[in-house]
């Protein structure tokens, strides 16, 4: 056995003294401090908007100034914080200021990843009320048992059962928001917001379309009734077809506009 010294090693990296340390956590108690402070001066301006004859008449919920707040903070964003995370600080302070001025619950269908998307748009605290099927989560909604209901983005695989869009009264419910608003990459479930009155404009909106025509048009001859729009769903139905339609151009006046929304934020950022 060799009685040589063991070999030289670095000395480990200084760690941070005790005084820099503390420094470093009065700065984010200070900041804590100035995010809650600005917090309840917010609520407090939400709390005179709610009494005061400015308010606009309806829903409390106004998804289009949503959408506009959460486009002006994304453009500004800057540093290490995720965009997502912003979205869903922004979103639980939206939540807490509809829960100021209103009962507000959600409908849908009982499903977990559903319930999930749900909580993260409106909230954590939210009452989030389950229904065996879309359609159950739309007559609660009807009922005024629920302020708005979350239903499965519709998909080309939907059968009969699942195909809420086909049974949707535009006369009387409306599309007020596609979630989520941001994502990206490409997401495993996406979900429309249905409520009892139509949604703000934002600024940047999408309309989806439901049309009825005669006999078996193919995609394409779809779409180009609509220029700059996607077809959705195409389904087969005897001798018509009804086709479901996102398009933020003019609309056919013999088409069910079932709803206008905010177009969700797709992508990452660009460097």
């Amino acid at each position: 056995m060799s009685d040589a010294p063991p070999p030289e090693t670095a000395p480990p990296e200084t760690a941070p003294s005790e005084a820099a340390l503390a420094a470093l956590r009065a700065e984010i108690d200070a900041a804590d401090d100035a995010l809650h402070a600005l917090l309840m001066r917010r609520a407090e301006v939400v709390q005179r908007l709610a009494s005061s004859a400015a308010k606009p008449q309806g829903t409390v919920l106004r998804p289009g100034r949503e959408a506009r707040i959460l486009r002006r903070l994304l453009a500004g964003h800057q540093g290490a914080m995720p965009r997502a995370t912003l979205v869903q600080v922004w979103r639980e302070i939206f939540a807490g200021s509809i829960a100021q001025q209103a009962s507000f619950s959600v409908s849908l269908p009982a499903d977990p990843a559903l319930a999930r998307l749900a909580a993260s748009h409106f909230g954590a605290a939210t009452p989030l009320r389950q229904h065996p099927s879309a359609g159950a989560a739309l007559s609660a909604l009807g009922q005024r048992e629920a302020a708005v209901a979350v239903l499965p983005w519709p998909r080309e695989s939907d059968n009969e059962a699942e195909s809420w869009w086909m049974r949707l009264d535009a006369q009387h419910l409306s599309i007020i928001a596609r979630l989520p608003f941001l994502s990206e990459r490409e997401p495993p479930l996406e979900a429309a917001v249905v409520a009892l009155y139509p949604a703000d404009p934002s600024g940047e909106d999408a309309r989806l379309v439901r049309v009825e025509l005669p006999g078996t048009p193919d995609r394409a001859s779809v779409a180009a009734m609509f220029p700059g729009g996607r077809v959705v769903v195409l389904r087969r139905e005897g001798t018509h077809t009804l086709a479901l339609i996102e398009t933020d151009g003019t609309v056919p006046a013999d088409a069910a506009v079932l709803g206008r929304y905010a177009i969700p934020e797709r992508g990452a950022p660009s460097t």
